[in-house]
């Protein structure tokens, strides 16, 4: 049954990270949300195994219901439980978005999943709800990456790799970006956050969304929507007082929401008066080729150079070192 949210906003890294992955481990590849194409199941799952991961699939991945989903709530909140109980698997993959978290999300045992140890989970658009419930309710650690079926994950050989190297050698990517330019200049510390914006937006309102992003370093990108509709969205963001203490933001991609000029404005009209960073094109979301961005974690945002530059890696050393 679902509980209260657990209010997570430590100062410093959780104590709940993650371990990083090793070849030999066994990664659950789940759909939470839309239905899987026979073919990019295939291609998404033949990488994971170049990289020496056993891919274990959940056990609806392939159902369809409604046409828009990859079968009932019950049946997508089950394989997503069943992974993240299982204690032989190292991470969960999220298959694809589309729609179909936040059916879900309340479906899931919270007091069981807290009290399981901590684990990787990769996955964005769709997946921002099951990030933002994550660190509400269990203060762990997520990915901000591509999807394990999805077409640029498939496609795109840096986007994969940066992915596999956040799992496996964290390490290295404790500095991300490096391509943005800054929309509001200058630095700010915090914990990041965030995920699609059209979803956080959506989210006001109910069990799983933060009283505000107060304190965070606040990711945003977005996919298919027109200048004026994300005007709608970043009012209702500030309407709300979701947007309220925010230390920066580090805007992502916007693929088919328009002239990117237009898009600029929207963002500087509504973002720019908060009087913190902001750094524009940053580089992940819907985007031919995307970084992978821990959510969760302290870091520090430097509009002018473009990065994020994590206190600690978004997974632990193997037990094993």
């Amino acid at each position: 049954m679902p509980t209260t949210p657990a209010a997570v906003h430590a100062a410093g890294p959780s104590p709940r990270r993650g371990r990083r992955l090793v070849p030999g481990d066994r990664v659950a590849l789940v759909a939470t949300s839309g239905p899987l194409e026979a073919e990019q199941i295939t291609a998404g799952t033949a990488i994971l195994r170049s990289w020496g991961l056993e891919v274990v699939p959940g056990a609806h991945h392939r159902d369809n219901h409604l046409g828009y989903l990859a079968g009932t709530d019950a049946d997508r909140a089950a394989d997503f439980q069943q992974a993240w109980l299982d204690p032989t698997i190292a991470a969960v993959i999220c298959a694809r978005g589309g729609y179909g978290v936040q059916r879900m999300v309340d479906l899931l045992d919270w007091d069981a999943l807290r009290a399981a140890p901590a684990k990787a989970l990769v996955g964005f658009s769709d997946i921002t709800v099951l990030h933002e419930a994550i660190a509400q309710r269990l203060g762990v650690p997520t990915l901000y990456g591509p999807l394990g079926t999805g077409a640029t994950f498939i496609a795109d050989p840096p986007t994969a790799e940066h992915l596999r190297r956040t799992l496996f050698e964290p390490q290295t990517t404790l500095v991300v970006g490096g391509t943005g330019t800054p929309l509001v200049p200058g630095t700010a510390r915090g914990i990041t956050a965030g995920g699609c914006a059209a979803l956080l937006a959506a989210e006001r309102g109910t069990p799983t969304a933060r009283p505000s992003f107060a304190g965070t370093l606040l990711l945003l990108e977005d996919v298919g929507e027109h200048p004026y509709q994300l005007d709608r969205i970043l009012t209702q963001l500030l309407r709300s007082g979701a947007l309220d203490g925010v230390a920066g933001i580090a805007l992502g991609s916007w693929e088919d929401c328009g002239p990117l000029d237009q898009v600029r404005a929207t963002m500087a009209d509504r973002l720019a008066p908060l009087g913190v960073p902001v750094v524009w094109e940053f580089g992940f979301g819907h985007c031919p080729s995307t970084l992978t961005v821990p959510l969760g974690l302290p870091a520090t945002l430097d509009a002018d150079a473009g990065t994020l530059t994590f206190d600690v890696p978004v997974l632990t050393a193997h037990p094993a070192e």
